[in-house]
């Protein structure tokens, strides 16, 4: 994969990578075809100007007037899609894997603001694309919601898919956990290259099983004494149930104790298959995490990195995009090999070169992707920080039991003034009984100084029952978060969000202070 050391791409031309790697022609393209691009940027300028629509508006009307623009647009790429999905970590994830991959070379289109439906997919495709139709690109990496993602596959075959987690999450629109399950099963199905699996996640980790013939499978996983920090849905109790036992007088720690205890300096190995041989090794495993640093076992290979990323979830994660990283970059190996020793038999080597027959151990400069990891900053509203009236106020996206844990146990309270916001619009899910099986007796000592949006009273009545203090309740989310954040200058502050809610949070917060255009809505 790159020069001697393996450490850049091959000097190849991208024409040169597109027929080693199987890239299709534009043969197929229809003669109205040039229009698309044109319309669709009218569209785009013409939204942003009467601030009509959100980002993805664009992308609904190009679906709507040209519906194989999304296929014949990525069907060219050197090295295909790379497909990020799950419940939990997806935005974030795939802002790592883009990172690194461009650090190695490649030119890389992505979907940033995190619109992952497919018209999101076609609007950030309209701010790229020129007029020809022709994408400048060696590989995209898309971030699908996990019934899209279903959608998408049905027009393109990614080449890379990686799988990160089922949980329960907008259960109005997924149901139940198995069914959000089988909506990921098909995109394994429908990968052509290398699906990439979380070996933690019984459900992900059997999708094993579906892929097609030809397609690899790869794993990321965890140390096991680092599991408990990372419970499946499966593990998760109430706390009305975890106390119960604690007053039954079962004793140690509840698995909610362990999953919020920030689990920094554990340091464990990591050796898979174990003993019976029944756990799948994983290409990459995370052994240690700490405070924005993590070691990692990579071919036996111990290394170390620091991060920018907040959150110990966020650690998990990288493990995930470094192993999807990896499969990429071998199939970039095995396509150099093609194209040097096969002249003129590259397009019927294809399915060779994209295999995961290419070695796991292949020569990669890891120094090089740990340091673009190391450099990797929070999406926008994951973690974020944004300064304002003298006070650090970090925005922490909260969608479903898991996420919300974590994040209360990856951000304690102390020194903190604490706000919760919930909404109840569709791209939150309407459905908000999942609140009930979140644990938040972590912010007794502190209590939460505001509870706010559209399902306020609800969030209130929650933390009444896990005892709580509540200071102040009302459902005006933009009066809200002016009297949070200028309350008690200097003191960090915390805001936990659902999605529509923390774009109504960034918004706010644009009229007190500098905040970065994250595309969204504009």
């Amino acid at each position: 994969m790159g020069e001697e050391n393996g450490s850049q791409p091959r000097e190849t031309s991208r024409e040169t990578r597109r027929e080693a790697l199987g890239g299709q022609s534009d043969a197929a393209r229809p003669w109205t075809a040039f229009a698309t691009p044109l319309i669709g940027k009218a569209v785009r300028g013409a939204s942003r100007l009467l601030r009509h629509g959100g980002s993805a508006f664009p992308g609904k009307i190009v679906e709507q007037i040209d519906p194989g623009f999304l296929a014949r647009t990525l069907a060219d790429l050197p090295y295909g899609v790379v497909l990020v999905s799950g419940t939990n970590g997806k935005t974030t994830t795939t802002r790592m894997v883009a990172s690194m991959l461009e650090t190695l070379g490649l030119k890389v289109f992505t979907n940033p603001t995190g619109s992952n439906f497919t018209r999101g997919v076609v609007s950030a495709l309209l701010t790229e694309v020129p007029l020809s139709g022709r994408l400048d690109a060696d590989v995209a990496v898309l971030e699908l919601d996990e019934a899209y993602a279903v959608k998408f596959v049905q027009q393109v075959k990614p080449r890379f898919a990686l799988l990160l987690n089922v949980m329960r999450d907008q259960l109005d629109r997924f149901g139940e956990i198995d069914n959000t399950a089988r909506l990921l099963e098909r995109v394994a199905e429908a990968t052509t290259g290398t699906v990439v699996l979380n070996r933690e996640d019984p459900r992900i980790a059997r999708f094993a099983s579906a892929v097609p013939e030809g397609t690899g499978v790869r794993y990321f996983g965890l140390a096991p004494e680092l599991r408990r920090f990372f419970p499946s849905d499966d593990d998760m109790q109430t706390t009305v149930a975890e106390e119960a036992a604690s007053v039954a007088g079962n004793g140690g720690p509840s698995a909610n104790d362990r999953a919020q205890q920030e689990p920094a300096g554990t340091s464990v190995s990591a050796e898979a298959p174990d003993a019976d041989g029944r756990e799948a090794t994983a290409d990459v495993t995370l052994t240690r995490v700490g405070n924005h640093e993590a070691d990692f076992l990579i071919d036996g290979r111990a290394v170390h990195t620091a991060v920018k990323l907040e959150g110990v979830y966020n650690l998990f994660n990288a493990a995930a995009a470094l192993a999807a990283v990896r499969a990429v970059m071998a199939q970039d190996i095995a396509s150099a090999q093609v194209a040097e020793t096969m002249p003129g038999q590259a397009s019927h080597a294809s399915d060779a070169a994209i295999s995961d027959e290419s070695p796991v151990d292949s020569p990669v400069d890891h120094d090089r992707l740990l340091a673009a990891l190391a450099e990797v900053t929070p999406a926008f509203g994951r973690g974020e920080t944004i300064a304002v009236n003298g006070s650090d106020v970090q925005l922490l996206l909260v969608k479903n039991p898991m996420g919300f844990r974590l994040s209360l146990g990856s951000f304690p309270p102390d020194g903190h003034d604490t706000m919760i916001a919930i909404c109840d619009l569709y791209a939150d899910g309407r459905d908000m009984s999942w609140l009930w099986d979140v644990d938040f007796t972590s912010l007794r000592p502190t209590g939460v100084a505001m509870v706010s949006g559209t399902r306020a009273w609800d969030m209130a009545l929650r933390l009444e029952y896990d005892q709580v203090r509540v200071e102040q309740t009302g459902t005006d989310l933009e009066a809200a978060v002016r009297q949070f954040v200028t309350a008690r200058p200097g003191v960090p502050k915390h805001i936990y969000c659902t999605y529509t809610s923390m774009l109504r949070v960034r918004a706010e917060l644009a009229k007190l202070t500098t905040v970065a255009d994250a595309g969204v809505g504009r």
